[in-house]
């Protein structure tokens, strides 16, 4: 199963695992490419409704019984300034979506996993969660918050055969960073991002940074002291606050 599975990494991540012995199960807001092998379940939904996601849970376990992959793809971000009452709805929209979306997802069909004994339960977060940037509070804060979620989750299920796996990419060219108007260091393509995502779950790595390029910056990004941080991106380039969500 994967979420925001219509574009970036969720697409290619659904064409990295189609295949004519998988079934899988693909949840987005937007319509999903339905060109792919396989037997393909698609979901339409919002993935903060935990209702809905608890609906597609049941209807997906009902037909195919528990699910060996879960993977919380679905995210949004966009650009905020912690200073403007304004960005206040953005925050909680992005909050909504990277948090109790993911949350949501993983919450719906752990428990059959459970049940089963096995599978894999993974949440997409980011290098953006090791630092809060400035221009980006709203989507730093998500994935921060997502980190410390899937560390508790993963505590929570030990010994139930359950793993959590937590995936922080750095940039990967999709339409979320397309809209970036700076450089992005070390970006990699979706197909390319997959592949390594597919790679760590498969070694079960607790927290996989990708690329690897990027685990050495978040090392470095976190062993700076805070009034270096603050002198060096006090002016760093901003991410668009004019973006839909």
């Amino acid at each position: 199963m994967i979420t925001g599975a219509s574009s970036g990494i969720g697409e290619g991540l659904a064409r990295y695992y189609a295949s004519a012995d998988t079934v899988l199960g693909l949840i987005a807001r937007r319509p999903i490419n339905a060109g792919l092998s396989g037997t393909v379940a698609t979901y339409a939904l919002d993935v903060t409704d935990a209702r809905a996601m608890q609906r597609t849970a049941d209807d997906f376990t009902g037909r195919f019984g528990a699910p060996e992959l879960v993977i919380a793809n679905a995210g949004v971000g966009i650009g905020t300034h912690g200073d403007d009452i304004a960005d206040i709805d953005k925050l909680r929209r992005v909050l909504e979506v990277n948090v109790t979306g993911m949350a949501a997802t993983l919450a719906a069909f752990a428990p059959a996993m459970r049940k089963a004994g096995r599978g894999t339960l993974v949440g997409v977060a980011s290098v953006a969660s090791f630092r809060g940037m400035p221009g980006n509070g709203a989507y730093c804060a998500s994935k921060a918050a997502a980190v410390s979620w899937l560390e508790s989750l993963r505590v929570e299920l030990r010994g139930s055969g359950v793993s959590v796996v937590c995936v922080c990419p750095g940039y990967i060219d999709t339409p979320m960073t397309r809209v970036n108007r700076f450089p992005m260091p070390f970006i990699i393509g979706a197909d390319d991002a997959a592949r390594r995502i597919a790679r760590a779950i498969s070694r079960n790595r607790r927290l996989a940074v990708i690329p690897w390029q990027m685990a050495l910056v978040s090392v470095l990004l976190r062993a700076m002291p805070g009034w270096l941080f603050d002198r060096a991106f006090a002016r760093a380039p901003r991410k668009p606050r004019d973006l839909p969500l």
